[in-house]
């Protein structure tokens, strides 16, 4: 399959800047500094972030999030949520994840929060969504949806990342 980034370019200084801003902002940590190689470019219709011409980071609903090669590079320790081997299946083909299937949660996560699921055994990204409920009750209930997924292992992203990173 051939992959197409379109209107791909290096971003100025200033640009670069306001994203690491951005990202400082929403995840308390510096991913790259001032001096990296920083483009933007489109995938269908979705613009990714490149560093150093790696796709690890893109634009959902306005905001900045990792993609998950770059889940995979950085290793984030918050606005996770980690489900059973049994929900394995049904995440990597872009279900949303079910409050049964979760065995853990950052407690600080509300509703609206971008999100990145992973399993129990391995703490591999396998998704990310946003939060329906906060973290807490991602925990306690029994029954109901927690988190919407838009971006999955096997989806046409993983597909066009998986090509461009390691995982």
């Amino acid at each position: 399959m051939d992959f197409r980034i379109k209107n791909r370019h290096r971003l100025k200084k200033k640009e670069v800047h306001e994203i690491i801003d951005k990202l400082k902002n929403d995840f308390n940590s510096n991913f790259f500094n001032i001096d990296s190689v920083v483009e933007i470019g489109f995938y269908e219709n979705t613009q990714f972030v490149f560093i150093e011409s790696k796709p690890y980071f893109m634009f959902y609903n306005d905001r900045i999030v990792f993609t998950l090669s770059g889940l995979y590079k950085y290793k984030p320790n918050n606005e996770y949520v980690i489900v059973d081997m049994g929900a394995v299946k049904f995440v990597a083909k872009g279900a949303d994840v079910m409050s049964p299937g979760i065995v853990d949660a950052d407690k600080n996560i509300q509703p609206d929060d971008i999100v990145w699921i992973c399993d129990e055994k391995n703490k591999k990204p396998l998704a990310l969504g946003v939060a329906i409920i906060s973290g807490e009750e991602m925990i306690k209930k029994e029954k109901g949806k927690a988190v919407a997924i838009f971006h999955y292992v096997g989806d046409n992203f993983w597909d066009f990342l998986k090509n461009d990173c390691e995982y």
